[in-house]
């Protein structure tokens, strides 16, 4: 097994400005360079999902998102291609992300404890979401452009150990940016339409596939005015801020995905 460390300088603008921010955290994003010597058709793995490489300067690196429920200490990738194998490492640090209460009101209390009917809906929504996060097309070589898709405050921060009426859920996988109803939403990055639908915790919804596995999902919109299957550019609208599916107030909910690992949104952003 080979051990590798990458760390970023910020000594040349074009090598920040092309690449994703590196937090080697749970909810972080790793850059692994991967050896001359591997392929040029090697795929990386880890956690048995694809990972995105982007070719920069004269450099192939893997992008890896890091899932939120990852423990800290050293994390293997593994690099594969007709008769060639070989594995590399990364470090993952600890980090606690602080909790958030969000107290929902009486008219939304099956957003805390659902009916069986609504865990069945949420079940197979489930499975529609994860299906996208899950797949990896290759109309993308290079790292994608992202801008934020909306101004507004942040409400909510990325990683937040959540509680509803005091009951605990899944930590929060994205950025809520707070913004008046309406207020038109604009495409982070160049993209594929790959779902859109109403859904029951995350109101309307678009997901949209950047290429190699990194998606967008954007939340709790008051109206979509994209398709399945469009090609968008960065700045189309494919929304209006809304306040659909488990919100307390108008609100864009951004989540970006590697590999089907959730990562902070803030790191992806252009320098």
């Amino acid at each position: 097994m080979k051990f590798i460390i990458f760390a970023l300088s910020c000594i040349f603008t074009q090598y920040c400005i092309a690449l994703p921010q590196q937090q080697l955290t749970a909810g972080g994003i790793a850059l692994v360079p991967l050896p001359d010597y591997s392929p040029a058709n090697v795929q990386v793995l880890f956690n048995q999902q694809a990972v995105p490489v982007i070719q920069h300067q004269q450099e192939r690196i893997a992008i890896v998102g890091i899932p939120l429920n990852t423990s800290d200490g050293s994390q293997t990738l593994i690099l594969q291609a007709p008769d060639f194998m070989d594995t590399l490492s990364f470090e993952v640090q600890a980090k606690d992300y602080p909790e958030q209460r969000i107290t929902l009101k009486q008219s939304q209390s099956n957003k805390v404890t659902p009916s069986q009917e609504e865990l069945d809906r949420y079940s197979r929504e489930a499975t529609e979401q994860k299906a996208v996060y899950q797949s990896f097309s290759q109309h993308s070589l290079t790292w994608p452009s992202f801008k934020m898709p909306i101004k507004g405050r942040i409400s909510s921060p990325f990683g937040l150990k959540r509680f509803f009426n005091d009951q605990p859920r899944d930590p929060h996988s994205g950025l809520d940016i707070a913004a008046p109803e309406g207020k038109a939403i604009a495409a982070p990055a160049d993209g594929i339409v790959a779902q859109t639908g109403d859904y029951f915790f995350n109101g309307q919804t678009v997901m949209i596939d950047h290429g190699q596995g990194i998606i967008s999902m954007m939340c709790h919109l008051s109206r979509i005015k994209v398709e399945k299957g469009q090609a968008i550019k960065q700045g189309d609208i494919i929304g209006l801020v809304g306040q659909t599916g488990r919100a307390t107030g108008p609100h864009l909910h951004w989540g970006v995905s590697i590999n089907n690992a959730r990562v902070d949104p803030l790191l992806v952003l252009d320098k």
